[in-house]
């Protein structure tokens, strides 16, 4: 008998749990259980046109023969993305550790207490490279990062509407701020001569690239004098800076800039052939509330023990919608815990000698070509020489690609070279060949600046892990510290954290997928281009749309560049007056924030009684706004987990006004072969290969976004100013920095999708039967808030505590936080609804494991009618007190009226073999977090450490 098919070692419930769970229901197959639920109108009757599902092996082979046909040799081409070495421990530990990658978005901060520790270390470590008070706790890529430091200034200064560029600033990042600043009426000028400009145009912001895209680098007192010049006109400096070469020179915050980003990819991050990789950004003292996406601070617990949260912008856009700072929902978490592990290991001194080492390497190229008789484009630089070749640029690119490096041809007559950390000795040596030069102990050239005289990761997180050994422990410690995926089920509505499969996580690692810079030449991309043109064949086919791009690296990401699409179709007819999003009142925060980003109206539609959108209310708005009407944004099934009955209707009605319908992709893990949005009459969908497709979480990011589109908005898909091929030619639209975003990680799902092929419906229906038959076993105690018409949800389903809240006073929250003694993550907490849980089981959990959240919902209940009976007071039970530290409950003295082992053990200590049943119990590191007085202490790099003896 052969190994299981994949099928099988990716859904929880077996065969006979299927039935047993079906025999719950009433309902005699899966099938049955279909037809009752989705739409008759919608429900696709054929299979998925996919090629049946492979073996882990079969699939592992081929991408293994994909990875192999991309060259990597050595990349010295430089524009933002350089080559850099992991730490094997790192690599590991973090980068190819469940317990890091399958972990959720830290918004249940008692059990992510390791990675938000983490996060504060990178904050520490920007912060203090680029000398400004506050940092995120990551970006999307450096392009995108430039881009939010852009809407930073803008809401800072309040008055003008250009924004002045330096001429050297990657190609990429321009592309993607013009892409912004054509939704936001913002005018994007580029010059090398800031100082001129800021005379020439009354410029809200000023940004400076440093080093250029050339590698020249320019003297601080011309910097000093930009920035001077920038701030008598009221205007914001942005540095684009790079990070490691800030390790030797002044810092920005020195020489007078407001605001700084980049990208982190060069601590130890692999080229992932251009993502994902974490980007930065920090601002000068009194703008951290003006920060884009994540800030982790310091507060404390209930105990008055320090913990760690996120502050100020947690789900923020959630709270105001299309007034929003950012439409950014996520970040890159596992990237820049990547980049923080290797400030930890490498530490100050180690991060400087590394800078210095790549610094000698290009003074030393520079000498060796100059000795051969060329000319440099600029004498003061850090890693990147430009070299003047007369017309031989093509033929120097090409001899130093025959010897095995990558090298970028900026015209006919320069070569740029970029030095990394990871070029040898040998690598050099073929550099200097390339030129008809010989390598030599010579320098020449310098950056320009005076050395950095100040310090920076001076805490002493960044002296204390040198050795290999208390580095596996320290990462170790902290993932210990975090409830993950691979300690139980995180049954989060619309987030379908499920099984991120082995087989398809470990060929990322693979160095052909792992090391290629992602502008070299076609022909040593082609492992890439076909594994990126199959996964594009196997969405359409999943979608039922006709193309896809690849490049949006978030989910939030993927919604604008849909949203982009709309607006440059509606140009390309004349129509460029429907600028009206409608919007369901339910939908995710991050629609109305994309629609606002997008230059477009939010419009809101009501909510019907039943959960659904109300079709009365619909019909007034599309009337009332036809003639400017764009799009309506729906999320299907809906932001309530129901398939709603009349969704072709709804399509039909837009098309008549004129407007587009986009699907919000967020829950297409309840339509894997039941139904295609791009065949029920959608135009445009973003899809969340970080949820339905299996890429992990991370923590908080990677996520990748793909747009999907009916015919008649492909030629609007997004481009890509390197790499044009990336895109549909005379494309106006870039949303990511590199060619095809977050390429790094999408091995992973087409590896998902060939492992289970046309079985992804089954995956679906699992899915279905899963929050189903949750919703049945919790009605027993708890109100089920939104049902179908057949009285079934789709793959998720609300859970109402509200009556629960006004009986007994317990809230949402305590729920919440009495699930982790139970060992769960909790689920989504009051979205879209406030005071409810919206529970998403997934295809991949148990029975067994779906049976102890059931009991554990079930026990919570008791435990809150003891509450309202008197059994326990009401500021004094294991609720409210919830969750229990390990500390607490093994502490000296236990002043509680109830036992220590109900608020240890609330499910039992069932001890002996894991095999017998035995539950290895997770206790996290803190107690209840106070938010408020994180708020209002705000703390957002590293605590001395005398902070945590005080304690």
């Amino acid at each position: 008998m052969g190994a299981p098919a994949f099928v099988q070692r990716h859904l929880g419930p077996d065969a006979a749990d299927r039935a047993r769970m079906l025999q719950v229901l009433d309902v005699g197959s899966l099938e049955e259980l279909v037809d009752a639920a989705v739409p008759a109108e919608i429900r696709m009757t054929e299979p998925l046109a996919l090629p049946a599902g492979l073996s882990e092996d079969a699939v592992q082979a081929e991408l293994a023969a994909l990875a192999a046909l991309n060259v990597p040799g050595r990349a010295m081409i430089g524009l933002g993305y350089h080559g850099t070495l992991t730490p094997p421990v790192i690599r590991r530990g973090v980068l190819e550790n469940p317990a890091w990658y399958t972990a959720y978005t830290p918004y249940q901060p008692e059990i992510s207490q390791g990675r938000l520790e983490m996060l504060l270390t990178f904050q520490t470590m920007v912060a203090d490279l680029t000398g400004l008070a506050t940092a995120g706790s990551s970006l999307l890529d450096e392009a995108t990062a430039v881009a939010e430091a852009v809407g930073v200034a803008r809401r800072q200064v309040r008055k003008g509407s250009v924004v002045l560029v330096d001429g050297g600033i990657l190609p990429q990042s321009l592309a993607v701020l013009q892409t912004r600043a054509l939704a936001q009426d913002i005018t994007v000028v580029s010059t090398d001569d800031l100082v001129s400009g800021l005379q020439r145009h009354e410029a809200f912001a000023v940004v400076v690239q440093t080093p250029a895209s050339d590698g020249s680098l320019r003297s601080v007192e011309e910097l000093t004098l930009i920035a001077a010049k920038a701030h008598e006109n009221g205007a914001q400096v942005i540095a684009a800076a790079d990070l490691l070469a800030l390790t030797l020179l002044p810092a920005p915050g020195e020489w007078g800039a407001d605001i700084a980003v980049g990208s982190t990819q060069r601590f130890g991050v692999p080229l992932f052939y251009g993502g994902p990789h974490a980007g930065y950004i920090a601002v000068r003292a009194g703008m951290e509330r003006q920060l884009p996406g994540r800030l982790v601070g310091v507060s404390q617990d209930r105990l008055g023990t320090p913990a760690f949260r996120l502050a100020l912008q947690t789900r923020e856009q959630h709270i105001r919608r299309e007034k929003a700072t950012s439409n950014i929902c996520t970040a890159q978490v596992l990237l820049a815990v990547t980049a923080a592990a290797y400030a930890v290991y490498h530490g100050p001194d180690g991060l400087r000698a590394i800078a210095e080492q790549i610094a000698r390497n290009a003074r030393r190229l520079a000498a060796a070509v100059i000795a051969a008789g060329f000319e440099l484009t600029s004498d003061t630089f850090f890693d990147t020489i430009g070299v003047r070749a007369d017309g031989d640029a093509a033929a120097i690119v090409a001899r130093a690609r025959a010897r095995g490096v990558h090298l970028r041809q900026v015209s006919p007559d320069t070569v740029g070279v970029s030095v990394g950390e990871d070029a040898t000795e040998a690598d050099l040596a073929a550099v200097a060949e390339a030129f008809g030069a010989t390598l030599g102990a010579e320098e020449a050239g310098a950056t320009g600046q005076p050395e950095r005289a100040t310090a920076y990761l001076t805490h002493p997180v960044f002296h204390s892990y040198r050795s290999e050994t208390a580095m596996m422990r320290y990462l170790r410690a902290l993932a210990d510290r975090d409830f993950a995926l691979d300690r139980g089920m995180i049954p989060l509505g619309s987030c379908t954290m499920k099984l991120n499969p082995a087989a398809a996580m470990e060929p990322i690692s693979y160095p052909g997928f792992a090391n290629l810079h992602p502008f070299v030449p076609a022909a040593d991309a082609r492992g890439y281009a076909a594994l990126i043109h199959r996964l594009e064949e196997q969405l359409v086919a999943v979608t039922g749309y006709d193309r896809v791009s690849l490049q949006p690296n978030a989910g939030s990401q993927g919604e604008f560049a849909g949203l982009m699409a709309v607006r440059a179709y509606h140009r390309s007819r004349g129509e460029q007056h429907r600028t009206v999003c409608l919007i369901p009142a339910s939908a995710h925060g991050t629609n109305a924030a994309s629609a606002a980003m997008a230059g477009m109206d939010v419009v809101v539609v009501k909510t019907a009684p039943d959960g659904s959108i109300d079709p009365d209310d619909l019909a007034a708005k599309v009337a009332r706004h036809a003639d400017e009407l764009a799009v309506i944004m729906i999320t299907y099934p809906s932001t309530h987990g129901v398939y709603e009955a009349r969704v072709a209707d709804l399509c039909a009605l837009v098309h008549d006004a004129g407007g587009q319908v986009y699907v919000d992709g967020a829950n297409l893990n309840a339509l894997m072969g039941l139904a295609q949005p791009g065949r029920f009459g959608a135009d445009v969908s973003h899809l969340n290969l970080h949820k339905t497709f299996a890429i992990p979480h991370g923590g908080g990011g990677p996520g990748v976004g793909p747009v999907a589109v009916r015919d008649h908005l492909a030629p609007f898909l997004p481009g890509h100013p390197v790499v044009p091929d990336a895109g549909p030619a005379g494309s106006a639209a870039v949303i990511a920095a590199a060619p095809w975003g977050s390429a790094g990680i999408l091995p992973i799902s087409y590896a998902f999708i060939a492992l289970l092929g046309p079985d992804l419906r089954l995956a679906s229906e699992t899915a279905v039967l899963s929050a189903n038959y949750l919703a049945r076993r919790l009605s027993e105690r708890y109100p089920i808030l939104y049902t179908g018409e057949s009285g079934f949800v789709a793959h998720e389903c609300i859970v109402d505590l509200r009556p629960m809240t006004k009986a007994t006073g317990i809230t949402v929250d305590d729920v919440a936080k009495r699930l982790i003694d139970h060992g769960f993550h909790a689920p989504t907490m009051s979205f879209p609804v406030a005071g409810t849980l919206m529970v998403e089981p997934t295809e991949s959990e148990s029975l067994a494991e779906l049976d102890r959240f059931v009991t554990a919902m079930l026990a919570i209940a008791d435990e809150a009618q003891a509450v309202a009976s008197g059994q326990w007071p009401a500021d004094d039970n294991p609720l409210v007190n919830a969750p229990h530290t390990l500390a607490e409950v093994s502490g000296d003295t236990w002043e509680h009226p109830y036992p220590r082992s109900l608020a240890a053990f609330p499910a039992g200590d069932v001890r002996g073999a894991v095999s017998a049943g035995a539950v290895e119990k997770y206790f996290p590191a803190v107690a209840r977090i106070d938010q408020a007085f994180g708020d209002r202490n705000l703390v957002c790099s590293c605590p001395p450490i005398e902070a945590y003896a005080a304690s």
